[in-house]
Order: C-alpha cells, then sequence, then structure tokens
C-alpha cells in the first residue's frame, strides 16, 4: 500500500499517517496535478504541521489542501516547498517558454504579461522577454515606458525588476515614439544580443513574448534557444484561428513542443444584467485544440478591465478575489505540472502526432 510513497531521510513513515490523509494524497488530487500527490511530493508530518517539497512551484496548494484537511477534519497547518530538479537550459534559465499567435491584436502580450506574474504567485522566479523587436508593448503594460536600460560594463544589460518578475525589451534601448525600421536577419540578430548580453538572474521561466507571425524572429527564437514549449493564443473567429493553424504547424516543424491553448475574447459579459455574447464567434479556440490535440488552458472574457489594468502597468493577474485573475492563475497552474511532467517522459515515451492540412 502506499507503493508511489518518496521516502527521505526526514519523511514521516506512512504507517504514521492519519488514515483520512494517506487516501487524501493517495488520489489524484487537482486538475492541475493529475497525479496522487504520494508519487511526487516528499511528505513530512510533524506535530500539527504538514509539510510537502514538490519538484515544481505549486505554493496555490497550500490552501487547496489546508481546505481539504479542515473538509476530513483534520487541523493541520499546510507548509508547500518546491526544489528545482530542471537544470540551466542556458546561462541561469532552467526552462523557456514561448507565448506566441499567427497575428497580431489577440491578445498575445496580455497573456504573456499575465501569465509571468502568475508564474511568478506560485513561487517561482520567472523573467519575461518582449521579442517583439518592432512593436514592443512589455514596457507600457508593465508601467516602465519611460524606464531606459543600464549596463554595468558597457557590455552587458541590467534587467528591470517589476511586479515580482525581471524583464527585458528593446522598448528600453530605443526611443518608444521611433519606429524600428529593420529588416528581418538584423532584428534576428538584435533579439539574440538582447537575450544573450542580458545579465539574467537565476530563473525557472523566462516567457518569451513573441511577435506575430512565423517568420525570422520565430525561427531563430526555435533554432538558438533550448525552447521548453510553446503557449499558441487566438481569438474565437476564423481569421485569427487560420493565422493559429499555422503558428501550431510551425512549432511542430521546428520540434518544439506544444504547451497548450489560451483562448482570449472568448466572449463579452454585460456588466449590469451578465448577459453573455459570443462577439467573435463560439468554441473555435475549443475546436482548433481539439483537432491539432492541443489542451485548452483557459478561456478569458473580453473585459474593459484586463485592457485597463494593462494600460495601467498593474496586470490583472496581480488582483485578488478576481475571477479573470484566477483564470490566469490556473492557465499558470497547468502549465507547471504540464512543463514538469514533459521533462518525466522519455523519448521513446513521447507521441509522435502528424497532422494533414484538410
Amino acid at each position: 500500500m502506499f507503493s508511489f510513497w518518496k521516502k527521505t531521510a526526514d519523511s514521516s513513515s506512512a504507517e504514521s499517517l492519519p488514515e483520512p490523509l494517506r487516501q487524501l494524497l493517495e488520489t489524484p488530487c487537482h486538475e492541475a496535478i493529475p497525479l496522487p500527490l504520494s508519487e511526487i511530493a516528499n511528505i513530512r508530518l510533524e506535530r500539527n504541521t504538514l509539510s510537502l517539497t514538490l519538484p515544481f512551484p505549486a505554493l496555490w496548494l497550500e490552501g487547496w489542501l489546508s481546505a481539504q484537511c479542515q473538509t476530513l477534519g483534520l487541523s493541520y497547518k499546510v507548509q508547500v516547498n518546491w526544489q528545482p530538479e530542471q537544470p540551466f537550459a542556458f546561462a541561469k534559465v532552467r526552462q523557456v517558454i514561448l507565448v506566441a499567435s499567427g497575428k497580431g491584436g489577440v491578445g498575445k502580450s496580455t497573456t504573456a504579461v499575465n501569465l509571468s506574474v502568475a508564474l511568478a504567485q506560485q513561487g517561482a522566479k520567472v523573467g519575461l522577454l518582449d521579442a517583439d523587436i518592432y512593436g514592443p508593448s512589455i514596457p507600457l503594460m508593465l508601467g516602465e515606458a519611460q524606464s531606459r536600460a543600464t549596463s554595468p560594463d558597457e557590455k552587458h544589460l541590467n534587467p528591470l525588476q517589476k511586479h515580482g518578475i525581471v524583464l527585458q525589451s528593446i522598448g528600453f534601448l530605443v526611443d518608444p515614439d521611433n519606429a524600428s525600421v529593420w529588416r528581418g536577419p538584423m532584428a534576428s540578430q538584435a533579439l539574440m544580443q538582447l537575450v544573450n548580453e542580458t545579465l539574467w538572474p537565476e530563473l525557472d521561466y523566462l516567457v518569451v513574448d513573441m511577435p506575430p507571425g512565423t517568420g525570422d524572429i520565430q525561427l531563430t527564437m526555435s533554432q538558438k534557444l533550448p525552447v521548453a514549449g510553446a503557449v499558441i493564443v487566438t481569438t474565437p473567429q476564423d481569421v485569427a484561428l487560420a493565422d493559429a493553424k499555422k503558428a501550431i504547424q510551425m512549432f511542430r516543424q521546428v520540434n518544439i513542443p506544444l504547451l497548450g491553448l489560451v483562448e482570449n475574447m472568448s466572449f463579452y459579459q454585460c456588466p449590469s444584467c451578465g448577459h453573455q455574447d459570443d462577439i467573435f464567434g463560439t468554441n473555435g479556440g475549443l475546436e482548433l485544440a481539439a483537432r491539432y490535440q492541443v489542451s485548452v488552458l483557459g478561456q478569458l472574457p473580453l473585459q474593459a478591465k484586463i485592457r485597463e489594468a494593462g494600460d495601467a502597468g498593474t496586470p490583472i493577474a496581480l488582483a485578488q478575489d478576481n475571477q479573470t485573475a484566477e483564470i490566469y492563475r490556473k492557465i499558470a497552474q497547468q502549465l507547471i505540472f504540464t512543463l514538469y511532467w514533459q521533462t518525466r517522459l522519455s523519448p521513446q515515451q513521447a507521441v509522435e502526432i502528424l497532422m494533414t492540412d484538410d
């Protein structure tokens, strides 16, 4: 019994745990972690404190486990820690996540910013790179439009820090009123310099806000960075889905795993009466995800508060007791586990999916 228990020198023995707690830890616990915690965590019960150490960040589990224990009549103080197992992929960065779309205007940068904040809320060290050389929007969305990059030695760049994440953007190097009139190879070179010459601190995740399209910059990032996976952002209407298909096919061609799909502007909900209107269509993202066998990480409403928060430089994911912020947090939770599980699968276990254009 309790065959998944991971013993360490200071772990409690399975027999010493109350039966209700043992059953809780042996049962797949949550949609964001579809495995028993006993399979993936080192667990210690000492007096009234239940401590878990996971191989990935999941601070949200503290509240969830506390509530579950109370339901079972158990009064424990729950502590959730984590110990990274993933080695650095490059510099001091463990995993690189690309946030991409086939076209502009679908809320890709909004997703990248709020996802970065939500990942940091789980206890991860997170960086955000604005890879849109021609139209950097990350500085504005994080309230740093007037900030400029600094250098300690005239060779490297210091990243900025805001809302618990570190960030870098071409927008910190050029006048925001000027256009970057660069050919593709020049833009790609500038981006790689930004990546390699930034003094990144130790990061668990580097989220990259990709430019729209499937051109030079996308190929450069795919081929020259050890990318852990990509998140596709779309809206439900056909014109956005057509370009999202191209983004999916591009990442499959360069062998980058697809971590999931985020559907923005899924519906509009009237703030007065609560009526929902599918302005841009219904379930377009879900149908696209089903066709290409990609999981749907979340569906976001068309909501003025999301735009207002971005314009103010305070991403809505920072809000407490907010339904939209909670959606972003759930997206981050699923993404964290997906990245962890991906590292556990050997190449022999990975399934190759071949798609045809019908």
